[in-house]
């Protein structure tokens, strides 16, 4: 059993806020400040539910100084009122962290949600059926 605390409870809900504002942040043509917040909220969260150790210990390895260099980049110019660059590199960056991360979570997304199409397309097996 999981036992989750109440820094943990905040930080999932910084980062809920923080996806809140960077989405709005781009629906509303890319507006720095909502960005800028959104990117705050998020990091913040991230500490708040991993701890600042372990969160420094994941963006500072050194297989992964490449894309927490974008990333981090990309949030400083957001930071410094640049938002359509600074969300390139940091889509970059995050895509570049996270990237070992995205099979599991496409696994685990098909995995919930049993559509036979999309099974059949992602799954090794040749057979449609």
């Amino acid at each position: 059993m999981v036992v989750i605390t109440e820094l943990q409870k905040i930080g999932i809900g910084l980062m809920g806020f923080g996806l809140f504002f960077l989405l709005f942040g781009v629906l509303l043509y890319f507006d720095s400040v909502l960005l800028a917040f959104g990117n705050i909220f998020f990091l913040t969260g991230l500490i708040f539910i991993i701890g600042f150790r372990r969160t420094a210990h994941f963006f500072f390895q050194r297989q992964k100084f490449r894309g927490s260099f974008f990333f981090l980049g990309g949030v400083s110019l957001v930071l410094c009122h640049w938002p359509i660059i600074g969300m390139l590199v940091e889509s970059y960056g995050f895509v570049l962290l996270f990237r070992s991360f995205f099979p599991m979570a496409l696994g685990f997304v098909l995995s919930a949600v049993n559509i036979p199409f999309l099974n059949a397309l992602f799954t090794s097996s040749s057979s449609m059926v």
